[in-house]
């Protein structure tokens, strides 16, 4: 057992805390690598120190370090950012090294990091390390254990990481405000040995959500719950690249969860063992079955099947947390009859149409025109037609002939011969239907109230 003595011995606790660097001393600092594409950057092999299996961050990198006198050192740079949500939508944000979420930070147990973190936000910073074991000095809360990170000052995290695991990075100042516009990423602690808890493809990526108004770019931060964008790192389907594997491999994905609320997240097809929480690895006696796993705000779960051959949904179960730029107050039209309205009002607004008096199914079928840098409610395109989804969706797609090592995305899969869901053709008898039961003028008509006006 870690006790507190030899627990600050090898975590190298200076009492300290995070430290500011001075004029000289960044000088000497290692490059802060920019990173501005939305697109999946696959990590190389780690070029010095322990072996590890790179984790392939969702359409997100792993940031670079420097090896100098044993220590891993690295440059997490706090600036606005602008990402690319999707196709057609771009949003002003706050991230680190050009991109948000920023660059995934990957280490393995044992190894002494030293973090330097720069702040060209136009207000102070911190970085609290979530879920790390590191000494209290170097936890990054704000005004408790370190001061602030003032405009253009650079300060030093170092540590050692006392054990594998999956985490994440995140201000610890004014955290309302710079967590609701983008600043958080991922810090994993691969095992010492490589063979420990060994897969063949990694994934990883973060629950974020955002309050854009369409047309505009910049997150209302005020908002606590009525978010329109559920993405994973910041970006929202169909800009969310695919999960890749061939038939067979173990593969693992990783997923936390830095939103308001918690997150169901299901995958079609083979079913999955959870396999890791914020505190670590689960024995394997201890894990268990799913297909659905729920992550709370602020965990962190893990999960791993074998790669089956097909294309299988994956997706927040939530079924607003897979739509764009959903409008809360839209009422329901279904079964209404408004072809008299809609006469009226073409000849105020011409280009109007009927929608909802069916279900919503149109929306992903039709193209509107909607205000610039505004994503469509219900959108993608598969090869049977539209998908109809947007937020938190992507696929799995799973092949007999991928490389090992290959990440591209396949394009669709061909289904064998009879496994593909089809129409029937042949005579149908009527179907009896029941009849339903009339109404009365003794019914009672009960109005549900909407709106939170008088709470």
């Amino acid at each position: 057992m870690t006790h507190r003595r030899t627990f600050f011995k090898a975590a190298g606790a200076t009492f300290l805390g995070a430290a500011a660097v001075g004029r000289a001393g960044a000088a000497l600092l290692p490059e802060a690598v920019i990173q501005t594409s939305a697109a999946t950057q696959l990590p190389p092999p780690p070029p010095n120190g322990r072996p590890f299996l790179p984790l392939v961050t969702l359409n997100g990198w792993s940031l670079p370090w420097r090896m100098k006198d044993g220590v891993k050192e690295f440059h997490l740079v706090a600036e606005p950012v602008v990402r690319e949500i999707a196709p057609g939508m771009k949003a002003n944000l706050w991230g680190y090294n050009g991109s948000s979420p920023g660059p995934t930070i990957e280490a393995v147990e044992g190894d002494r990091v030293r973090i330097f973190v720069t702040n060209k936000l136009p207000e102070v910073t911190s970085v609290h390390w979530h879920g790390v074991m590191l000494p209290s000095g170097m936890d990054g809360v704000t005004g408790l254990t370190q001061p602030p990170i003032a405009v253009g000052k650079t300060f030093m995290y170092e540590f050692v990481l006392q054990r594998p695991g999956t985490h994440m990075y995140h201000p610890h100042a004014d955290e309302m405000v710079q967590m609701a516009m983008g600043m958080m990423g991922l810090f994993i602690i691969h095992p010492k040995d490589p063979k420990q808890f060994k897969v063949d493809r990694d994934y990883g990526f973060i629950l974020n959500a955002y309050d854009i108004e369409p047309g505009s770019a910049t997150p209302k931060v005020n908002t606590m719950l009525d978010f329109n964008l559920w993405t994973w790192n910041s970006r929202a389907f169909p800009g969310i690249d695919p999960f890749v594997a061939r038939t067979g491999e173990r593969v693992r994905i990783r997923v936390g969860n830095l939103t308001m609320t918690n997150h169901p997240i299901h995958m079609h097809g083979p079913h999955f063992e959870v396999t890791g929480t914020d505190g670590g690895w689960i024995p394997k006696s201890a894990r268990w079955p799913e297909v659905t796993t729920d992550v709370a705000v602020g965990q962190m779960r893990a999960f791993e099947f074998d790669a089956v051959a097909g294309d299988w949904a994956i997706h927040c179960h939530k079924s607003h947390h897979t739509m764009n730029a959903m409008g809360h107050a839209v009422p329901t039209m279904i079964g209404v009859d408004h072809r008299d309205v809609v006469q009226k009002i073409t000849r105020l607004v011409p280009d109007y149409m009927v929608m909802g008096d069916k279900g919503m199914h149109d929306m992903a079928e039709m193209e509107m025109p909607i205000p610039d840098n505004t994503l469509p409610m219900m959108t993608g395109a598969g090869p049977f037609g539209p998908v109809g989804m947007g937020g938190m969706f992507s696929v799995v797609k799973v092949r007999d002939d991928i490389a090992r090592g290959d990440y591209k995305d396949p394009g669709p899969y061909k289904h064998p011969t009879g496994t593909l869901a089809s129409e029937y053709t042949a005579d149908m008898p009527e179907v009896p239907r029941a009849i339903a039961p009339g109404s009365d003028a003794k019914a009672l008509n009960v109005r549900k109230p909407s709106g939170h006006k008088g709470h």
